[in-house]
C-alpha cells in the first residue's frame, strides 16, 4: 500500500488480470455470437406481446455476424466514408459485422466461484447503427443493399432505436422501409417511439406511426406510452401528432401518472416554460382530465404549482382545477408554490399566486406570514399579492428581520411600505377592494371581466402589480 492509500499491482498480478481480461473478453464474444439471434427474436417477440400480433413476413437465412477488429474499416463507418464503405463491402461480402468501441471505463466484473476481473464497461454495436445514429445516409444503404440485418441488437437495441434516438429521420425511413420493426422491444424495454425525446425527432415519430408503430405501446418497467414521453421531454409537436393517431390521455404508468400529469410534475427550466405549457394545452384542449391524482393525491395544479410554470397554471385553473384540494401531505396548491418561490423566483410566481387567489385560494395563516416573508423575500411581488388579500395586517418586528438586508436594500421602496403598515391601517381604496371580493368569494375570475368598469379598475381588482402596498 502506497503512501496515497492506491493498491499497487506487481507485474505478475498485472500480467494475471490481463490474462483474466482476454479470457472474460472471449467469452463474452462466444455469448454475443451465439444468442444475437436469440435477441433478434426475442425484441420481435416482445413487441408482438405489447402491441398484437403482425402480418406474416418470409423467414429468410441471416448469416450470423462477425467480430470487426479492423481499425480501417471502423474509422471508415464512424466518419461516414461513403467510397471506403463501398469498396470495403462489395457484392458477396457481408455486412453484419459487431464493433467493440475502443475505449470506456474499467470496472470490476464477477466471474463466479468469488473471481473478479477488471474489464472495460462497453456496449457492442454495428455498422448499421452507427450509421442510422449519425446520419450517415449513404453508408446505411449501401450496408442494407449488401444484407446488413436490420434488426441486429447486439447491444440491446437495434439500429432504429439508434436513429430515433438521435433525431435521424431520413436514416429512420431508410431502416423502415427496409422491413425495420417499428416496435421493436430494446433491452431497456424501449420502442422507437419512446426514444423520440427531442424536437429533433419528430419526422422519425411521424415515420414510425407511418409504419404501424404502436401509439399506445407501454414501455417495460415504467409503462410509459409515447404521449407519457411527449408529455415528460415538452414536446408540444410530438403531443400533437400522438393526438391526431389517436393516442390514450388517460392511461397511467407505473408511477400512477396520466400524460398530464407527466407533463406537469416534470422539472422545468426557465427555457422549458413555454414549451410545457403548449403541451398542457394540448392535452386539455383534447379532454385529459385535470383533477386526475396521483399515488399522492397530488393534481397536475398541485405540481404545476411547484414547479411554477404560471402558463401551466392558468391553463388548469381555466379548465376547471380544483384549487383547494389537499395531497397526502396535507398541502394545497398555494402551499405548494411558497415553498419554492425563494429557488425559482424567475418563474414569476407572483403570478401564479394571484391566479390561484382570484379562484378562490385559501390565504396563508395570518401568524405564519413573517415565515412566509423570511423565505419569499426575494419575490416582492409575490408577497404584495399576498398582502392584498387581507384587510387588515400585524406587522411586527418579526417582519422586518425576517427580510434580509440584502433583498431591502434592493427593494427597498417596497418593502418600506410594507413596514409602515406598523403604524397606519390599509388604504379606504384596498379596502374597498377587499369588500368586494370577499363578497364574490371565489368567483373574482368571472364576475371582474363582465363588470362595465375601466380597465385600471379590473385590474385592480384583479390584484394587478404596483410594487408597493397601502
Amino acid at each position: 500500500m502506497s503512501g496515497g492509500g492506491s493498491f499497487v499491482f506487481t507485474p505478475m498480478a498485472l500480467r494475471s488480470l490481463q490474462l483474466d481480461e482476454d479470457m472474460l473478453e472471449r467469452d463474452k464474444y462466444k455469448k454475443q455470437l451465439a444468442s444475437h439471434q436469440l435477441n433478434g427474436y426475442m425484441l420481435k417477440k416482445d413487441a408482438r406481446d405489447r402491441v398484437g400480433p403482425a402480418p406474416m413476413r418470409t423467414c429468410t437465412y441471416v448469416r450470423p455476424p462477425a467480430v470487426c477488429h479492423d481499425l480501417v474499416i471502423q474509422n471508415a463507418i464512424y466518419t461516414g466514408d461513403a467510397d471506403a464503405v463501398q469498396r470495403f463491402f462489395p457484392r458477396g461480402v457481408t455486412s453484419n459485422l459487431i464493433i467493440k468501441p475502443q475505449g470506456g471505463d474499467m470496472r470490476w466484473v464477477a466471474r463466479g466461484e468469488g473471481l473478479w476481473s477488471l474489464t472495460y464497461e462497453q456496449q457492442l454495436t454495428t455498422p448499421l447503427h452507427i450509421t442510422a445514429g449519425r446520419g450517415f445516409v449513404d453508408c446505411l444503404r449501401h450496408l442494407l443493399q449488401r444484407g446488413a440485418s436490420v434488426d441486429l441488437a447486439p447491444g440491446g437495441s437495434t439500429a432504429l432505436h439508434e436513429a430515433c434516438q438521435n433525431g435521424q429521420p431520413q436514416c429512420v425511413k431508410l431502416l423502415l422501409s427496409h422491413g425495420a420493426n417499428s416496435n421493436a422491444v430494446s433491452e431497456d424495454g424501449l420502442m422507437p417511439l419512446h426514444v423520440c425525446t427531442s424536437p429533433e425527432s419528430l419526422v422519425c415519430a411521424k415515420h414510425l406511426l407511418q409504419f404501424g408503430a404502436a401509439i399506445n405501446g407501454q414501455s417495460l418497467g415504467e409503462d410509459n406510452t409515447p404521449l407519457h414521453v411527449a408529455a415528460q421531454n415538452g414536446l408540444p409537436g410530438h403531443t400533437e401528432l400522438y393526438l391526431h393517431y389517436g393516442a390514450a390521455l388517460e392511461k397511467r404508468n407505473d408511477d400512477g401518472l396520466t400524460p398530464l400529469n407527466a407533463a406537469c410534475s416534470q422539472p422545468q427550466e426557465k427555457g422549458d416554460l413555454e414549451r410545457y405549457t403548449k403541451v398542457c394545452e394540448l392535452l386539455l384542449t383534447a379532454g385529459a382530465d385535470v383533477n386526475t391524482e396521483d399515488q399522492d393525491k397530488q393534481s397536475p395544479l398541485h405540481m404545476a404549482c411547484k414547479n411554477i410554470n404560471p402558463g401551466v397554471v392558468d391553463h388548469l385553473l381555466a379548465h376547471g382545477a380544483c384549487v383547494n384540494t389537499m395531497c397526502y401531505s396535507g398541502n394545497a396548491p398555494m402551499q405548494n408554490v411558497l415553498k419554492v418561490v425563494a429557488y425559482k423566483a424567475d418563474h414569476k410566481p407572483e403570478r401564479v399566486v394571484r391566479s390561484l387567489l382570484n379562484h378562490g385560494s385559501i390565504r396563508v395563516w395570518p401568524g405564519a406570514l413573517p415565515e412566509v416573508l423570511k423565505y419569499c423575500c426575494v419575490s416582492p411581488r409575490t408577497i404584495e399579492v399576498l398582502l392584498n388579500a387581507y384587510d387588515r395586517l400585524k406587522v411586527t418586528d418579526d417582519w422586518v428581520e425576517a427580510v434580509s438586508p440584502e433583498m431591502f436594500k434592493e427593494h427597498k421602496g417596497f418593502y418600506e411600505s410594507v413596514f409602515s403598515l406598523q403604524h397606519t391601517p390599509r388604504s379606504l381604496q384596498h379596502l374597498a377592494r377587499w369588500k368586494f371580493r370577499n363578497y364574490l368569494d371565489g368567483r373574482v375570475h368571472k364576475v371582474v371581466p363582465q363588470l362595465d368598469l375601466p380597465t385600471f379598475i379590473k385590474n385592480f381588482l384583479l390584484l394587478e402589480f404596483r410594487d408597493y402596498v397601502h
